[in-house]
């Protein structure tokens, strides 16, 4: 809907002439004045430090946002469009806490006919009816009369990237580094990533690769590899069995991919005799980390099992419960993915999620709450459940994406990557112990991240704090 805005020329301003407005201090005002004027001071965001730092003890707004506002009141009504600053004073004479309403007045108190300028007295207080800012303004005020018709401004939504990662590694805590055999860290991005988790103090890494190669790549980057125990291997092939061997006899907790390719290190880990395999199908996970999801999104399998039959399913459904259980979530929420969300012959993929909904009633798949098949809206806003009239715990509040093929799932995470900003961590789940499987594009943080869950689920598969199922069915 667009705006008019009407100004008042010099000659049409009398001194005495006044003009108001009333806004309320939110959180988010705050935070994006600390992004436009680049003012991180923590009084103006963060609760603790402000209880530390402020007598209030409260988060306080920027001062200049109120200030900002008298800019406002000249721009838009007295005198609006076409007037010039010249110059501001203002006294702050107290803080503007989150909640605060303040109404700010301009009067008009001196004319100037020779430059056409007009001083006024500027004066904010709050609700509770006390002076918060006051001072003068001098501005050169429109000779010409004109009405001005324009698009309300663009919207602004503050997302906080990477909030579900941030707080991920700050809550993580871990008895000790889980043992995790690298596997061919032979790029500065596989090594970097394994390094970085173990100065977090999350991973403590066994270099499985050519031995020159890796220590000659942590000399051209600068990458700091002291004391890492480093197992020479000839090539990519022997460097997958060797990591492979070292998790099947418990030496390592966790396998972590470096610069080889995918199919390359799952050959080895689905080996029958030498490799990693149980009586679970070995699935993928993502960690989806997404502004505009408030908790993680677990999306599975978009990695490994392309078109996973119904047993399969069942088997990648409780290898997710398993890891979000660990990740603190006592009994997740899965919503079992299709295009529609009613059971339709023609769509396999319908039949298939009533189908695991009636395997979870009889015990089949443990540990969460499922329903399906659910559209990808339904299972992620309340608001699209609640007009579709579903009713259920899972619908609008799911924790697992269950999806009907790698395609759709692939599809899906990497759509969330790229025009919802969202990052993106994955495990692989069903083998003898977590696979890390990270790729170039992930940032730091991600890997990082894949680093922190698969640590999570090796120690509580070690304390025996994860009740695992054995068998699906």
């Amino acid at each position: 809907m667009r705006i008019t805005l009407q100004n008042r020329t010099f000659s049409e301003i009398c001194v005495g002439d006044t003009a108001s407005l009333t806004r309320t201090l939110t959180r988010e005002d705050a935070e994006v004045f600390a992004i436009m004027s680049s003012d991180h001071n923590p009084t103006h965001l963060d609760d603790a430090w402000a209880a530390k730092l402020l007598k209030n003890g409260k988060v306080s707004g920027h001062s200049m946002w109120a200030g900002s506002l008298f800019s406002s009141l000249l721009g838009n009504e007295l005198p609006g469009p076409g007037t010039v600053y010249r110059e501001q004073t203002l006294r702050f004479l107290r803080a503007v806490e989150l909640g605060d309403t303040l109404t700010l007045t301009l009067t008009a108190t001196e004319k100037r006919e020779d430059e056409h300028v007009i001083v006024f007295h500027c004066q904010g207080v709050n609700q509770r009816h006390e002076m918060v800012v006051e001072g003068y303004a001098t501005v050169e005020a429109p000779i010409e009369k004109v009405t001005v018709s324009a698009d309300p401004l663009p919207e602004i939504t503050v997302r906080r990237r990477s909030h579900v990662f941030s707080r991920l590694l700050e809550t993580t805590q871990a008895t000790e580094p889980v043992k995790v055999a690298v596997c061919h860290p032979c790029d500065e991005v596989s090594l970097t990533g394994a390094m970085d988790a173990a100065r977090h103090g999350v991973i403590t890494p066994v270099l499985v690769g050519p031995s020159k190669r890796i220590r000659s790549i942590a000399r051209e980057f600068g990458i700091n590899i002291d004391g890492c125990r480093i197992i020479d291997t000839e090539h990519s092939h022997a460097s997958a069995s060797t990591a492979v061997g070292l998790c099947r006899t418990g030496e390592c907790e966790a396998l972590m991919k470096g610069s080889l390719h995918t199919d390359e290190l799952m050959h080895e880990v689905a080996k029958g005799d030498t490799g990693l395999r149980t009586g679970r199908r070995i699935s993928h996970v993502y960690i989806i980390d997404t502004p505009a999801y408030p908790k993680p999104l677990f999306i599975t399998d978009a990695a490994i099992n392309i078109y996973p039959s119904l047993q399969d399913k069942a088997d990648i459904c409780q290898n997710a419960i398993d890891l979000v259980r660990v990740m603190g979530v006592e009994q997740p929420l899965v919503a079992i993915l299709s295009a529609v969300e009613t059971v339709y012959p023609k769509i396999t993929s319908t039949i298939e999620a009533a189908a695991l909904c009636k395997m979870a009633d009889r015990g089949q798949i443990r540990g969460g709450i499922l329903d399906g098949p659910l559209a990808f809206d339904n299972a992620i806003s309340s608001e699209a459940a609640r007009i579709k009239n579903i009713s259920s715990p899972v619908a609008g509040n799911a924790d697992i994406l269950l999806v009907p093929d790698l395609e759709a799932g692939n599809m899906l995470a990497k759509q969330l990557c790229y025009l919802a900003e969202a990052e993106a961590a994955g495990v692989v789940l069903g083998a003898r112990v977590p696979i890390i499987l990270t790729s170039r594009a992930d940032s730091a943080k991600a890997r990082l991240a894949s680093c922190v869950v698969a640590a999570r689920y090796a120690q509580a598969r070690r304390t025996g704090k994860q009740k695992l199922v054995t068998g699906v069915g």
